[in-house]
Formats: C-alpha cells, sequence, structure tokens
C-alpha cells in the first residue's frame, strides 16, 4: 500500500519523506503517482482545504490519500496571512519578497504583540473512502530579520523564543520534532497505524 501526498512542494515533500522513512509505507507525491491536477482550494480553515486536496486526489487513486494546508497565522495582523499563506501577495510571489512584506508591515509592532504560529492540519482518505484528520501549531513571534538558511517559505522571519533560534536556522531532525507540520504528520502516522495499518 501507497501513501500518495497531495502537493507539488518539494520541501514539505522531504520532511513528509524524513518522518515516515521508518515505515514499510512507500511515501509518493501526486506526480510521481501520475496524478496531475489543478485543485481549487475554497474552505474556510486549514482543515477544510486538506480535505477538499485529500478528496481530490483520492478520485484517481485506490490509494491511501493525504493531503496538508498549512500557513502562518500572525496575531497583529488579525490571522493574515493564514489559510492563504501560499497565495500572499500572489502565487509567483517569491517569499524572499513576501517576508520582507511581513516583517515591513509589523516594523512598529512591539515583541510582545509579535505573536504568530505555524499550523498544519493534515487529512487523510483511506481505501473505503473514510477519512482521518490532524491538526497541529507551533507557535513562536515575528522576528526583526530573515535569518537561517534551512526550511523554507516564512521559516527565516519566524523566531522560536524558547530556542532562541529562527525556524529556519533548525536542522531537519530538529524542525520535525517540533514543528507544526512533523507534529501533525506524527498524530496521522498514529492514527494511520491504527486504523489502517498502514
Amino acid at each position: 500500500m501507497k501513501i500518495v501526498f497531495a502537493t507539488g512542494n518539494a520541501g514539505k515533500v522531504k520532511e513528509i519523506k524524513e518522518i515516515f522513512a521508518d515505515r514499510k509505507t512507500e511515501v509518493v507525491t501526486m506526480t510521481e503517482a501520475g496524478i496531475d491536477l489543478e485543485i481549487e482550494e475554497n474552505g474556510k480553515s486549514f482543515l477544510e482545504n486538506a480535505v477538499i486536496k485529500a478528496k481530490a486526489v483520492a478520485a484517481y487513486t485506490s490509494d491511501i490519500v493525504m493531503a496538508d494546508d498549512s500557513g502562518l497565522v500572525i496575531d497583529a495582523l488579525d490571522g493574515e496571512p493564514g489559510i492563504y499563506s501560499a497565495r500572499y501577495m500572489g502565487r509567483d510571489t517569491s517569499y524572499a519578497d513576501k517576508n520582507r512584506t511581513l516583517l515591513e508591515r509589523l516594523q512598529s509592532v512591539p515583541e510582545e504583540k509579535r505573536t504568530a504560529r505555524f499550523v498544519c492540519a493534515i487529512a487523510a482518505v483511506l481505501p473505503d473512502g473514510s477519512i482521518l484528520t490532524a491538526e497541529e501549531t507551533m507557535e513562536g513571534i515575528i522576528g526583526y530579520e530573515e535569518k537561517g538558511l534551512n526550511g523554507f517559505g516564512y521559516d527565516p522571519i519566524f523566531y522560536l523564543p524558547q530556542l532562541h533560534h529562527y525556524s529556519a536556522e533548525l536542522s531537519p531532525e530538529q524542525k520535525n520534532e517540533i514543528s507544526h507540520r512533523g507534529k501533525a504528520l506524527r498524530a496521522m502516522s498514529k492514527k494511520l497505524l491504527e486504523t489502517a495499518g498502514a
């Protein structure tokens, strides 16, 4: 049995394969499974979008399909970029530009009000059509600069006070241990083992 992960994001795929590395179940991307699909993410929450993506891909395969929707929620910006994290300022805008804009928008915001979190919701559609879900967060603050060369997306501006490091400064192993996606994937991994033996 395979798990088809509904994403084309190379950074996500790398994290997922690392977390599932000790499992016998092979994890493949949509592309590797031969599924080419444009999915409209029109849900109103991370979880809704994850379910939409998983169900769309499940229509094309009898394998388990997993999908995630994740993003950055900044309290001082009323939850922006939120579910629009990937599409913030337009899909073709680089994360360097997105990060620079967010830092500029928060320029005058004091540290105690720069609270933010990464959210990751995961949905899995099993071959019998049943759906499993998991959602986790990683709490931190938005820093004052971009730092670190690891990670991707908004990692270079996300500061973890308890570790005194930016998310992009962590090793993949450190990040998987505490990240929203790492925690959500482990929760989903446990549910898949209990429910489908995968």
